[in-house]
């Protein structure tokens, strides 16, 4: 089959002409008489190519084509004309129609045209699906990113999230592990049950042990009734415990009892109660260190540090920030009063150090979208914040100091002149990848430029350039 044509037309002797002609070329058709038809077939079956005639009572071939576009953008509609009526037919080239004949209409002519059309449906088609296998090679359940550290996530999320294994999420906060966790499950056998979650650092012990483990009725005062526990609530799905590296060592022993024995004790009670479910932990600590420290279980970290997964922060990955944004952009904008994002300010964003990774990128942008008024966001449009550059790529507790100690101003000289480099001479660039004012930089520069010696001042000038 060369592929699907919907053939349009209110002329009955016309339709089953251009039907049989389109047939016997190896195309598979369908007829309609009149444009509510047409619409009614191309809702329950897709086609390639759209023959419709201009003129017919109730809806235009316009009119339909408008219909059609509107939900199917990229479908190759051609219009059949009479001569009087070809200035409407080039109107409706304008309004997306692909061609237009004429009546009466050649055979020849009808084939080569849609032959045409059939090469720039399956083009659309292609174009379409490479498309969308990028979009779905760069995100895995809402999580977005193209870097290489990204694609070892995605690979190992989809290599395990079938097996069950134990997964250990490492992560700063903001980076996306319940996302991860989430992803992980809806990829596994589990996704017919809800996903549970926890974060173990937001609950007192007392609580958090009662609501993992559950309890008795008469447990403890208040213990009124029975309860579920988290542990018997996901049997059969998966259970995430974030901030896991801030449980107190007497819930590590039974969370690793309940690991080990796979069944648990509810909190005052006697009986033991199995359980099936998979445990995805998540923490921002270096649980390693807790270990030698005392602070965390060696054999519970080697129980859930079964599939490692490590989420790099977004300064890091900071090539990810442009398609970060235009996630975001399209959740957040408004349809009828859609926005883009200017280079300028995207290179604010992207210079950026955001502690807070890609929670408070994602924030941004929703305050961003609501608060700017105009269609194209500038960077006077950003959150102070990040127009100044507060939260630096890296803090200064991140910095090694030699024994020899650091000059401050040798320092400042040389971040100053790599941020020129880097941007070509361009002060205003350069202001904006050290966070700074451009005023603030030029005053900084012109304190060098008289602090230095000559030829330390020669190079600064050199490297200051013009805007």
């Amino acid at each position: 089959m060369k592929g699907r044509v919907l053939v349009v037309d209110d002329e009955r002797r016309q339709r089953d002409i251009l039907q049989m002609i389109l047939e016997s070329e190896g195309y598979e058709t369908t007829a309609a008489g009149n444009g509510r038809q047409a619409l009614q077939a191309a809702r329950t079956q897709p086609f390639d190519v759209v023959l419709t005639d201009l003129k017919m009572p109730d809806m235009s071939g316009i009119e339909l084509l408008s219909e059609l576009l509107a939900s199917q953008p990229g479908l190759c509609v051609t219009l059949m004309t009479a001569h009087g009526t070809i200035d409407s037919a080039v109107d409706a080239m304008k309004k997306g129609a692909f061609d237009y004949l004429t009546k009466p209409l050649e055979k020849d002519e009808v084939l080569v045209v849609l032959r045409r059309a059939m090469e720039r449906s399956h083009l659309v088609r292609e174009n379409r699906m490479l498309k969308e296998q990028l979009r779905e090679r760069f995100r895995v359940r809402n999580i977005v990113g193209a870097h290489g550290s990204m694609q070892d996530v995605f690979r190992i999320v989809h290599k395990v999230a079938a097996s069950g294994s134990t997964v250990l999420i490492y992560g700063e906060s903001g980076t996306g592990k319940e996302l991860v966790a989430r992803a992980l499950h809806h990829e596994s056998e589990r996704k017919a049950r809800p996903f549970y979650a926890v974060n173990a650092a937001a609950l007192p012990e007392s609580i958090l042990e009662a609501e993992l483990f559950g309890h008795e009725k008469g447990a403890f005062t208040g213990a009124d009734a029975r309860k579920i526990g988290l542990f018997e609530q996901a049997s059969g799905s998966t259970l995430f415990l974030d901030e896991v590296g801030d449980l107190k060592r007497d819930l590590q022993v039974k969370l690793l009892r309940a690991l080990q024995e796979r069944e648990i004790l509810r909190v005052g009670g006697t009986d033991r109660v199995p359980i099936d479910v998979r445990i995805v932990a998540a923490t921002n600590q270096d649980l390693e260190k807790a270990m030698r420290e005392g602070r965390f279980r060696e054999d519970l970290y080697y129980r859930l540090n079964v599939i490692p997964i490590v989420l790099p922060p977004l300064r890091d990955r900071r090539t990810d920030i442009p398609l970060l944004v235009e996630h975001f952009m399209a959740r957040y904008t408004d349809p009828a009063n859609k926005k883009e994002m200017s280079e300028a300010a995207l290179s604010v964003l992207t210079a950026y150090g955001w502690p807070g990774n890609v929670r408070q990128l994602e924030s941004v942008i929703e305050r961003t979208l609501l608060l700017s008024e105009d269609a194209v966001i500038e960077p006077e449009d950003l959150p102070a914040a990040v127009r100044a550059g507060i939260g630096a790529p890296r803090g200064p507790m991140d910095l090694e100091i030699p024994d020899a100690g650091i000059d401050l101003d040798e320092l400042e000289r040389g971040l100053i002149l790599k941020a020129l480099d880097k941007a070509a001479g361009n002060v205003s660039r350069a202001a904006r990848l050290l966070g700074l004012s451009r005023r603030t930089l030029q005053y900084r520069m012109e304190k060098i430029q008289a602090e230095a010696a000559p030829d330390g001042a020669a190079t600064a000038r050199k490297g200051a350039g013009t805007d």
